[in-house]
């Protein structure tokens, strides 16, 4: 538990108390993947976020009620608004869409809910020094929006900025923070825009990809193989599967692109010699949309996933009834977060906002925790690179995770898999 300077220990800040955690999504892989669906839907990777009309279950609950309100007109550059919470000295900025484009509000303005949460539960704790004042700044929806409220962050003394959430406005506004001389934690998944004083608080790719090849290793396999979307989130989630699988000592030749489902069984034909003599007994099957189809080709190929081959998913796969229900993906496996801080924190925002937070609302929550530990926030200079990028790490609701030097997150991922009547764990959270 986080408490005062003399109880903090330097290299492993545990955040797990704070009652937080998210649905493990593969969020923003490549920059401009981020694009509005239906009213009231979002693309976001593989995945179609979405709000009221999506169901209630978690990570896909109905809207929040919106203590920010969104602006109706369509705006790239943000409407110059703020919003302030929070008492301590250390002035902190968070950045959000908050007008624009819906379906970036919709997230922007359940991740600024999330952070009320967070400095509300800091204020009601006697044990935590609130250290932090948070001023809220609409980016609006694109990257002069992220810059324009970035440089209104600097201007009003901002000693960190909190987001945003795309990969395009974390570039942007990463850009004026690194000139300013402020550190930067965003939530976006492309690694690409992390380094040099810009931290991504998310999982991304290379370390699911990591965590399962390692696995995988252990467990004696040998010939790993790969089946991803022909799109640029195909191709990130393709370059993580070889660098990882090289990094490992694999040899990873069988990589196989697809332009629609419908390509599943000539891909399976294509896949099945090379099992046949065991070249491959593992693939990965990442995009959650389309493993089902996969799965269900390589079944019908004779290709049976079991022992012999082991199926192999992404984080994307956590709760989702088609990949449960899928016949040809029973025993597959896949890394995942600790989903029971994102429950925990449901109730909360429901009691105060109405609905269910968004998928990534926990990272927020988690950043604002993190920005107000008192040895990162009252140190001279805050939130000092040495500091932020501890060996040991934090230990928040997503699990253990910790900053790298070149601005990514490591995290400690389980790894599940998919039976009859649904997951169980094969093994524990690891880095």
């Amino acid at each position: 538990m986080l408490t005062d300077c003399d109880h903090f220990e330097p290299l492993k800040v545990n955040l797990h108390h704070f009652r937080h955690t998210r649905r493990g999504v593969l969020a923003l892989i490549a920059s401009g993947l981020l694009t509005a669906c239906a009213p009231g839907t979002l693309q976001w990777g593989s995945r179609t976020l979405g709000w009221p009309e999506r169901g209630s279950g978690a990570g896909q609950g109905s809207g929040p009620t919106q203590s920010v309100q969104p602006q109706p007109e369509q705006r790239t550059m943000g409407s110059g608004r703020t919003e302030v919470f929070g008492r301590g000295p250390v002035p902190v900025a968070m950045l959000m869409p908050l007008s624009g484009d819906a379906a970036l509000v919709q997230v922007g303005t359940s991740l600024a809910n999330a952070a009320k949460l967070a400095i509300g539960f800091i204020e009601a704790n006697p044990n935590i020094g609130e250290n932090i004042t948070i001023t809220l700044h609409d980016s609006g929806s694109g990257a002069a929006g992220a810059t324009s409220a970035a440089t209104a962050a600097v201007q009003a003394g901002a000693k960190l900025i909190l987001g945003p959430v795309s990969a395009d406005q974390v570039s942007a506004a990463g850009t004026v923070a690194r000139t300013a001389g402020i550190k930067l934690i965003g939530f976006a998944n492309n690694p690409s825009v992390a380094g040099q004083g810009v931290f991504l608080l998310s999982v991304l790719p290379d370390m699911e990809m990591k965590r399962a090849i390692g696995h995988l290793k252990a467990d004696g396999r040998r010939g790993l193989a790969g089946i991803f979307p022909a799109t640029p989130y195909g191709e990130a989630l393709a370059t993580a599967f070889r660098q990882q699988a090289i990094a490992a000592g694999f040899s990873p030749s069988a990589v196989y692109m697809f332009s629609s489902p419908g390509e599943a069984a000539q891909i399976a034909a294509q896949a099945k010699p090379l099992i046949d003599r065991n070249a491959i007994d593992a693939i990965f099957l990442p995009e959650r949309t389309s493993a089902p189809a996969f799965a269900a080709a390589l079944l019908q190929a004779g290709a049976m996933p079991g022992d012999l081959l082991q199926l192999v998913g992404s984080a994307d796969w956590a709760g989702d009834a088609a990949i449960l229900a899928a016949p040809g993906l029973q025993g597959a496996i896949y890394p995942a977060v600790d989903e029971a801080g994102y429950n925990a924190i449901a109730g909360d925002y429901a009691a105060r906002f109405g609905g269910r937070p968004h998928q990534l609302a926990t990272l927020a929550y988690t950043a604002v925790i993190l920005a107000n530990v008192n040895r990162l926030s009252l140190a001279t200079p805050p939130y000092d690179t040495t500091l932020l990028t501890a060996p040991g790490g934090f230990n928040g609701r997503d699990g253990q995770f910790r900053f790298l030097s070149n601005g990514r997150a490591e995290y400690a991922l389980a790894l599940r898999k998919v039976q009859a009547g649904g997951v169980v764990a094969v093994d524990g959270a690891k880095i």
